[in-house]
């Protein structure tokens, strides 16, 4: 199994649920986060005083999937995301050693 953390553009998570749904996978957490990446933040101007925003809102969306989805789950979650500028996120992967629903003590996969 794999858990996969996409990192992505505010306005973009409606896109991503729906390219996700539209491939079968519906199990997912999404949190506000905030952070930076290569854009650094910006700097605005309040009142006449100039500062710099450094943390932009994000949004993280996390899944455990099958290891045999891996690539189909990358390709929609990478298509929807894309806006081809900079600060669109990023996404992680990583191994699952072991899954378990609490409700019926299913185990590995079948917990998905």
């Amino acid at each position: 199994m794999k858990k996969i953390e996409a990192v992505v553009q505010p306005f973009k998570v409606e896109e991503v649920k729906n390219a996700l749904k539209g491939i079968g996978i519906e199990g997912m957490t999404i949190s506000e986060v905030r952070g930076h990446g290569r854009q650094k933040g910006h700097t605005e101007v309040y009142r006449g005083q100039e500062y710099t925003v450094d943390l932009l809102p994000k949004v993280r969306i996390e899944m455990v999937i099958a290891d045999a989805r891996l690539e189909e789950v990358l390709g929609a979650l990478e298509a929807a995301a894309r806006t081809g500028k900079i600060g669109d996120g990023k996404i992680f992967v990583s191994e699952v050693l072991e899954a378990v629903r609490i409700r019926n003590g299913d185990r590995g996969e079948l917990a998905l």
